[in-house]
């Protein structure tokens, strides 16, 4: 299961590359409820992609930016105190007397200092690094779908609540992030042929057993333990992965639009290194057809999933 991976960001770049439009009301919604408390977790790289606005949507999706961020910022300038008061009460006490409460209070309290100070640094930071365009779960990303027979890009949730399911789903089944090549007419038969997207994708990352990537048998009484690698074609170029889409709604609850990545069995390269499931990478050419799918007629659909591109993928640890 493709479990995160690392995206193209800036939507400029799709309607560059793909003649792309941007829906500006789906992004404007979007960051206005997250600053205004919702839980959405966007890129840094995303947001990033405002920080010029030109126009009067841009400049309040930018506005909503710099609100959550002041919020986030306030937050933790407050956590910090509350931390450090924590931490000069532990030490006054240490300084006394050796107490298990004090040290274990002087150690959390630290630890918390830290954490925060990591997360200003970031929030203040302007330069990018990779981990700010990647993806995990529950995390938003841009995807193009066709609207009224143009390209546009709609920032969605990385997993899939049908629609017409129930908000338990999200936790009922939280793999919905990948959609299984083989279940595509069992689970996900309400959107294979129907809500077809793309995303744009540089690496993907999978946890895999130590033992398997190593190629061996777990020793006897030897336990395995889990290794994030990162995948990457080995032409150093983006892929477009193949999705599928759902906007959900429902009386009283704000409305969702999520995607789901579809995987298959793995390349030789992967399986090797000790994964069993891959995203699909489709080609350039079949771009139009697999974004207006016909439902009547899935069959060229598969072929558009068997005719992909097929890259050799080299893998290293993740950092």
């Amino acid at each position: 299961m493709c479990y995160s991976a690392q995206i193209e960001a800036d939507y400029k770049k799709y309607v560059k590359a793909f003649g792309a439009s941007l829906n500006l009301r789906e992004f404007a919604i979007l960051y206005w409820e997250r600053a205004n408390g919702s839980k959405a977790r966007i890129p840094k790289a995303v947001d990033a992609a405002f920080t010029e606005p030109k126009g009067a949507e841009l400049l309040d999706i930018k506005a909503a930016i710099d609100q959550f961020n002041s919020g986030q910022v306030a937050a933790l300038e407050q956590e910090l105190f509350r931390q450090r008061t924590r931490l000069a009460d532990a030490e006054r006490v240490l300084q006394s007397k050796a107490t298990k409460a004090a040290t274990e209070s002087k150690r959390i309290a630290a630890d918390k200092i830290d954490a925060a100070m990591r997360r200003l640094d970031d929030l203040r930071r302007v330069d990018l690094k990779d981990r700010d365009s990647r993806i995990f779960p529950g995390t938003y990303a841009p995807v193009m779908v066709i609207e009224n027979g143009k390209r546009v890009i709609k920032p969605m949730r990385y997993q899939c609540r049908p629609a017409g399911k129930p908000a338990f789903y999200d936790t009922k089944y939280p793999g919905t992030y990948n959609a299984r090549r083989d279940n595509l007419e069992g689970f996900w038969k309400s959107l294979f042929g129907y809500s077809h997207g793309l995303m744009v994708v540089s690496a993907f990352y999978e946890n895999v057993s130590r033992a398997k990537m190593e190629g061996r048998e777990l020793a006897p009484g030897e336990k395995d333990d889990n290794v994030v690698l990162e995948f990457g074609p080995d032409t150093g170029g983006e892929m477009l992965v193949a999705c599928l889409w759902s906007h959900w709604q429902a009386p009283g609850q704000p409305d969702l639009l999520s995607f789901a990545a579809i995987t298959d069995e793995p390349p030789a390269e992967v399986a090797a290194a000790g994964h069993d499931r891959c995203i699909i990478p489709i080609k350039p050419e079949n771009v139009d057809t697999w974004l207006n799918p016909v439902p009547s007629d899935l069959a060229a659909l598969y072929a558009i999933l068997d005719d992909r591109e097929r890259p050799y993928y080299e893998h290293r640890k993740a950092a």
